[in-house]
This record gives structure tokens, sequence and C-alpha cells, in this order.
């Protein structure tokens, strides 16, 4: 997390889940944004076997955080990749299909989930984004939260 910005910091959460971070801070420094849920397009079949599950309904095959690394394959062992560059994990620019479904659900911004431990006012900042309502979201928005960004 205190690594240069556009890195990957996986690391255990309770020495059983992996999470995924997106370093966004200069080097140094802390601040990374966890990848909390993802909407598969594709891929489907690879991640509902990874998962154990049915291809069925592939909204939910990533909706959490752990579920993530899961579904993608992503290890310890991807801790510290740029991010930038092609390769085995890496973060590609966006698509009409995807700008569209931007366009068309607003994207909202809300409460943390899990930091509720932090107290006022840390837990309670806009600090996570989602399209709301998306049936890939690991936790619903509160409907008084935010409006389309």
């Amino acid at each position: 997390m205190f690594g240069p910005g556009g890195r990957a910091y996986v690391y255990l959460v309770y020495g059983i889940h992996r999470c995924l971070n997106v370093v966004a801070g200069p080097d140094g420094a802390p601040g990374a944004v966890l990848v909390r849920a993802a909407a598969p397009l594709e891929g489907i079949d690879q991640m509902a076997a990874r998962r154990g599950r049915s291809p069925d309904a592939p909204a939910r095959l990533a909706a959490g955080p752990g579920l993530v690394t899961q579904a993608l394959g992503v290890g310890l062992d991807l801790d510290a990749t740029d991010l930038t560059r092609p390769g085995r994990l890496w973060l590609a620019g966006p698509s009409p299909e995807v700008d569209a479904v931007l366009a068309a659900a607003g994207v909202v911004a809300g409460p943390r989930v899990g930091v509720a431990y932090a107290g006022p006012p840390w837990a309670e900042l806009p600090w996570r984004f989602g399209w709301r309502g998306h049936p890939a979201l690991s936790r619903p928005f509160p409907r008084t939260t935010g409006g389309p960004a």
C-alpha cells in the first residue's frame, strides 16, 4: 500500500481470504482502493470453475473482496504487480459497452463497508463507489446515499 501508484497490493484477511487493492498514492505514502466486486464480462466459465459455482449467475461470481480474488485467480504472488502493463493481472481501459452500462446505471458514493470500528467521521466518509442496484455489488448502497456521479 506504500508503493508506487498503479501497483497491486494483495494480502490475506483473517489468514484466509485474499484481497486486491490498487495502490493509488505516491510512492512511500499509504493509499489504495479495495476492489470489493467485479462484474464479469468474459471468462465466466473459468471464474465459475475457480469458485466451484454454476456460471448461471455471473454477476455474483465476484460479489465480494474475497470472491474477486478467487474468481480472478489472484494469489499473493501477484502482490506488487504493475497493473498499468498487460500481464497476468492488469487494468484495462473502458469499453463502449461498459461506458453505456455506467451511464445508464449511474455511479454512487457511500460509506465503506466493515469500518464502523473506525468511528466518526471515518466510518461515514463516502469513500465507496459503485453502480447502485447492480447485482455484482457485495453489499447494496443505502437508498439515501449519493447520486449519479
